[in-house]
């Protein structure tokens, strides 16, 4: 087992380049398997999520290559055979492949996903918009199986705004006859990622970025070449690392408008911000004040960062107010933080700071890819050694992560740990 061990106390500095999104390339990746031939995905993140989805789509019959920050992936020989179990249950966003085989072959059969434990998060969405499309269900030993040979463009209202059920609509009604409205849609910038590459396969979606996607099918997508936005979540987290560390860190390859949410509450906490065209200066170590921060669907706070900013929050005056609105069981890395010394108190939905409070080193666990993130941070504000565990959630959504804080002047290394037996 691979342990991450920290030695905090210093101020990161310097330049950051932010990698491709890994919300937009476990989306895009499914997609290119609707065009039976070769598409190609520049700025993809060198993360493990990659990888096992690249596993999955030669599993099924897909010739995937990786050059540096380029995936080619040519589907031509790719064949709808089922998928219960492996692979599919190390990756949430594994869903994807519904929407997709169902547009590339009419039919699909999927174990139900995997990924980090948030608390629940139901698919019952996504199953609304295929079986508007007119997809039948089964479940067939533990897999669900889906039949839409003959899907119809339809209307279809999200009871809850979703970026997965958007996006698996998106890509089973690319190839459904005639027109599907998606109503109450996510606007997430991912999804505005994967329309353009949806529409430069040949496919016609319009609005996305707004509550109303419109969806004209197409019998047939073509090859393109494609570049994936900005990770707009790693750029909030190299943000916060650097006023948590009272750093002065230039974040480069970003698109600012994509975390407006996040400036604004690092401004209110008294963090020096200057923006560029594609590029963020942060000065931490003012007099931070506490905030209150309560995760909304895009363009408000994003749910991933919540995890975050909570390990920053320690270091400001007063008490803070964290609620995440999205996902109910996403403070587990709670308990962590109050090992380093934090005073948090979660009460249901929200978690109450209260600083400024100096954390020390201990030994941790990532419990999922966000809590790791969090840690990270926390271990660069103490003075002294943290120990992380959990790893394979970090590398999950963080492309070279140490490589990247190391260049900043992080001093932290990896280091193999055989487990006792009991």
């Amino acid at each position: 087992m691979e342990k991450l061990f920290i030695r905090g106390g210093h101020k990161l500095r310097g330049r950051v380049q932010i990698s491709g999104a890994k919300n937009s390339a476990v989306a895009l990746i499914p997609a290119a398997i609707l065009a039976a031939s070769e598409v190609v995905l520049d700025n993809v993140p060198d993360i493990s999520d990659v990888q096992i989805y690249t596993e999955i789509l030669e599993d099924l019959g897909a010739t995937v290559v990786r050059d540096n920050d380029m995936l080619r992936i040519d589907s031509s020989k790719m064949v709808a055979k089922p998928m219960p179990n492996g692979k599919i249950k190390e990756l949430r966003a594994s869903y994807y492949l519904m929407g997709a085989m169902l547009g590339r072959f009419g039919e699909a059969t999927i174990g139900m996903p995997g990924g980090c434990n948030l608390g629940p998060r139901p698919i019952d969405q996504h199953i609304k918009g295929f079986e508007a499309l007119g997809t039948v269900l089964s479940h067939e030993r533990g897999s669900l199986h889906l039949e839409g040979k003959n899907m119809v463009g339809t209307r279809v209202y999200l009871d809850v705004v979703s970026v997965g059920a958007t996006i698996n609509i998106m890509l089973a009604a690319c190839r459904a006859k005639g027109r599907t409205v998606i109503e109450n849609a996510a606007k997430e910038p991912e999804i505005i990622d994967v329309a353009t590459l949806l529409n430069a396969m040949g496919a016609s979606i319009k609005g996305a970025g707004t509550d109303v996607i419109r969806i004209d099918g197409r019998q047939e997508l073509h090859s393109c070449r494609h570049s994936i936005i900005p990770d707009r979540i790693e750029a909030g987290t190299y943000m916060i690392a650097a006023a948590a560390t009272g750093g002065d860190v230039v974040i480069d390859n970003i698109i600012p408008r994509h975390l407006e949410s996040l400036t604004a509450k690092l401004r209110e906490m008294n963090v020096e911000i200057e923006e560029e065209d594609d590029a963020i200066r942060v000065r931490g170590g003012g007099d931070y004040v506490g905030i209150d921060i309560k995760t909304l669907p895009y363009p408000g706070f994003p749910t991933d960062l919540q995890q975050p900013i909570t390990a920053l929050l320690t270091a400001a005056r007063g008490a803070s107010i964290v609620t995440d609105n999205i996902y109910q069981a996403r403070f587990k890395h709670v308990d962590h933080l109050l090992n380093m010394g934090a005073k948090i108190k979660v009460e249901g939905r929200s978690a109450v700071i209260e600083g400024p409070t100096s954390l020390y080193g201990a030994r941790v666990t990532a419990t999922d890819l966000r809590a790791g993130a969090a840690l990270v941070i926390a271990g660069l504000m103490t003075e002294d050694v943290t120990e992380i565990s959990g790893l394979t959630h970090i590398d999950r959504g963080y492309s070279n992560l140490e490589e990247k804080l190391r260049s900043l002047g992080a001093e932290m290394w990896r280091e193999q740990h055989i487990q006792s037996a009991q």
